[in-house]
């Protein structure tokens, strides 16, 4: 043990570099990059050996700032002992999750270490340069050559870095301890209800930028407008007083103006007959935005937003939200989806059903998503892992749910197609949770106060009577819709049950029904009472559908669920396996009953749409 210690205290030295923050860069797909994916060699470290002595003392203290041990350390002679080997270890790949790709770490839940190693060619002497991951599930602990980098927590933001000092030309090892334990404080809890995937889930990228570039930006209409764009560029660098310029080739605009001493510029441009983004005409305008030697392109469409009373407002006319919700999963694979490829997979079948929304729960899904659903034409529900019961007290947990809310609207800010920020699902009723969630409505819009702000409340039933159910969730005074989930049929009584309900909502807010729904084994076929049969879900369907039109101010829904998700909390045998059935399509990609029951209530409102 003595020889062990000598060793490292030996090497520490050499790396003791402060710890560096995350770093905005905007839009990455659109700049020079070069992926970082493909096979990295991996630890497994159930015991987090390498991020914390044998004293349980973690290695990133301040007498220790070089970070974890399995740092690529190498023995001076053959007597030392190194007792890890980043060369000779498994592999994974990135992206990716690694209970999909190793059946040994299918339940696996603590440490891995990732390492990967890449050359740099710099296009420009004064570029500088940034690692760039789209997600880690839950921690990340990043380092380069050796140094500290930053930790990142929340497992579904991307989160960068500046390596731009501690890169090499040659052989640059980046190592990523990433680390998915729940946590009684964390954001989610313990306690959730789909697979906790761990590992590097997204692209990793190495971003290189001219020496001051836009770190970023944003792009809309203009609140209360329809002919007028809003345009806002923060620079970042040495020479933050630069001249920006932003351009609309496809709508003939231009302007040019010199950011302030922040880096910071706004712009306003006015053009007549601007035509909108809808689900009927997704129209995407190609914009520009330079500054110095930095250039960006994004497809951007322009579209409002709204209530009035109980009605939905897209550009100002009543709209229902044909819908469903989605897991961030391939259900062919059963692994964490984060491709394009994945995206349209899925919105394909969203499509397919004649949907003109989807929720994309419970966290914020990859950002092909949103911008496939741009292209689609889409309207888009965008959530938050506030889940069931969270540390409400805490404001450490609040922090962090904020951390997680504002990088995912710093990500989609100008994606047209998200309509709705949601800020928690299915959270007990407490004046601590609405305090909490209060605060995350608040920051919502504060942020971006251009879009509708929701969550999955809670509904009560009258105690003196089973069938009335009562929505006056306090909460609900301070969202835009009045949203709630409800399983009467499944969790709640048989399906004839639902025949029988009456609704009261306190609110005079659009109703948007955020769940419902029954499992069922695709393929397996019995009687309408026989639970788990495709008949059994399918006249739930077309029971709550019906009884759904009853409710005052309903103005969309989205079922649970588009696919079957894995779930640890599903595990009857030769039915469930570990499966959540309540999808509309099997995880063998086949549709079950209900999803002809659904697609034919779309058909009719679509067909009641266009006939106003």
């Amino acid at each position: 043990m003595k020889r062990f210690l000598l060793f490292y205290s030996a090497v520490v030295i050499i790396t003791a570099i402060p710890v560096r923050g995350e770093v905005v860069v905007a839009d990455v797909f659109a700049r020079q990059t070069t992926s970082l994916n493909g096979k990295w060699h991996v630890i497994v470290d159930p015991y987090d050996t390498g991020y914390f002595d044998y004293r349980r003392q973690p290695y990133d203290e301040a007498a220790k700032p070089s970070g974890g041990f399995f740092l690529d350390r190498q023995a001076k002679d053959k007597t030392d002992l190194v007792e890890y080997n980043f060369d000779t270890s498994p592999t994974l790949n990135v992206p990716g999750d690694w209970n999909s790709q190793d059946e040994k770490l299918f339940y696996y839940e603590g440490s891995v270490w990732y390492r990967t190693k890449f050359d740099v060619n710099k296009s420009a002497p004064d570029h500088r340069l940034f690692v760039y991951f789209g997600a880690a599930n839950y921690e990340a602990d990043v380092y380069l050559n050796g140094n500290k980098l930053g930790k990142h927590i929340g497992g579904f933001t991307p989160f960068a870095y500046e390596i731009t000092k501690l890169a090499k030309e040659k052989n640059n090892s980046l190592v990523v301890r990433v680390n998915n334990n729940r946590h009684a404080d964390g954001v989610p809890a313990v306690n959730t209800d789909w697979w906790n995937y761990g590992g590097l889930t997204r692209d990793v990228l190495l971003v290189e930028t001219p020496a001051t570039f836009i770190s970023n930006f944003r792009v809309r209409l203009k609140p209360g407008t329809t002919n007028t764009i809003e345009a806002s560029v923060q620079l970042d660098g040495a020479d933050k007083e630069q001249a920006v310029k932003i351009s609309l080739p496809t709508l003939k605009l231009a302007a040019e103006m010199k950011a302030d001493t922040n880096g910071f510029i706004q712009f306003e441009l006015s053009t007549p007959n601007l035509a909108l983004w809808s689900p009927e005409q997704p129209v995407l305008n190609d914009v520009e935005i330079s500054s110095g030697d930095d250039q960006l392109k994004d497809r951007v469409g322009f579209r409002t937003i709204t209530t009035s009373g109980t009605d939905i407002l897209l550009n100002g006319h009543k709209v229902f939200l044909r819908g469903i919700c989605i897991h961030e999963e391939n259900p062919l694979r059963g692994g964490r989806a984060w491709s394009e490829d994945d995206a349209k997979l899925l919105l394909d079948w969203v499509k397919e059903l004649n949907c003109n929304f989807v929720r994309l729960a419970h966290y914020p899904h990859n950002e092909h998503m949103a911008r496939l659903a741009d292209e689609m034409g889409i309207m888009v529900w965008e959530e938050i892992p506030v889940y069931w019961t969270i540390d409400w007290t805490n404001a450490e947990t609040l922090a962090n749910a904020e951390k997680q809310l504002g990088d995912e609207i710093l990500r989609d800010q100008n994606r047209a197609s998200v309509i709705v920020w949601s800020v928690a699902n299915e959270t007990p009723v407490g004046e601590a949770r609405t305090k909490f969630l209060k605060s995350l409505v608040d920051e919502a819009r504060a942020l971006d106060g251009t879009r509708l702000v929701s969550a999955a409340m809670e509904v009560r039933t009258d105690p003196d009577n089973p069938n009335h159910k009562i929505v006056d969730d306090p909460f609900g005074e301070f969202t835009d819709l009045c949203s709630f989930n409800e399983y009467t049929g499944w969790y709640d009584g048989l399906p004839d049950k639902i025949d029988q309900l009456r609704w009261s909502i306190k609110y005079d807010k659009p109703v948007v029904i955020s769940e419902f729904g029954a499992d069922a084994k695709q393929g397996f076929h019995a009687d309408a009472l026989t639970r788990f049969s495709e008949e059994y879900q399918e006249d739930v369907y077309k029971r709550t559908l019906p009884m759904l039109e009853k409710i005052p101010g309903f103005s969309g829904c989205t079922p649970w669920i588009l696919c079957n998700f894995r779930s640890p909390r599903r595990p009857l045998p030769g039915i469930q396996d570990g499966w959540n059935l309540k999808g509309v399509i099997g995880h063998n990609g086949e549709k079950k009953k209900a999803f002809a029951v659904l697609k034919s209530f779309y058909d009719e409102k679509a067909k009641a749409e266009v006939a106003k």
